[in-house]
């Protein structure tokens, strides 16, 4: 009756895991760098934001936007030292270039796993 392929099942794909992870170290990263106000929540929101959706693909596996939105939020992680203006922080600038990359391409990895999920739960 139910579909339990791989793709569809809560709580098992990597690349949520890696999402979830990924946030936590964003959000822990002011305890152990130099930041000012700003940057501390430049990182803790959006570590926060991102370890949510993370949370939230991995509940519900066959929704394909939250994997949109995890790339997004990836997106703005990594662009966040030149809007916010921390690209002479050098910890915290290269903190969120590599999570942000890092978040892009696993919300990218997901995206076909996603969809497989979603195309099961619908069919």
């Amino acid at each position: 009756m139910s579909d339990t392929s791989t793709p569809a099942r809560a709580w098992t794909r990597w690349q949520d895991w890696a999402e979830v992870v990924l946030g936590v170290v964003a959000v822990l990263s002011p305890l152990w760098m130099d930041t000012t106000n700003t940057v501390m929540w430049t990182m803790v929101v959006l570590g926060a934001l991102i370890a949510l959706d993370g949370l939230f693909s991995l509940a519900m596996p066959g929704v394909v936007y939250g994997e949109y939105v995890q790339v997004v939020l990836g997106l703005l992680l990594f662009i966040s030292p030149w809007v916010m203006g921390f690209t002479d922080m050098t910890g915290a600038m290269w903190t969120a270039f590599i999570i942000g990359a890092l978040t892009i391409v696993a919300g990218a990895a997901a995206l076909p796993a996603a969809n497989t999920a979603h195309q099961g739960m619908a069919g």
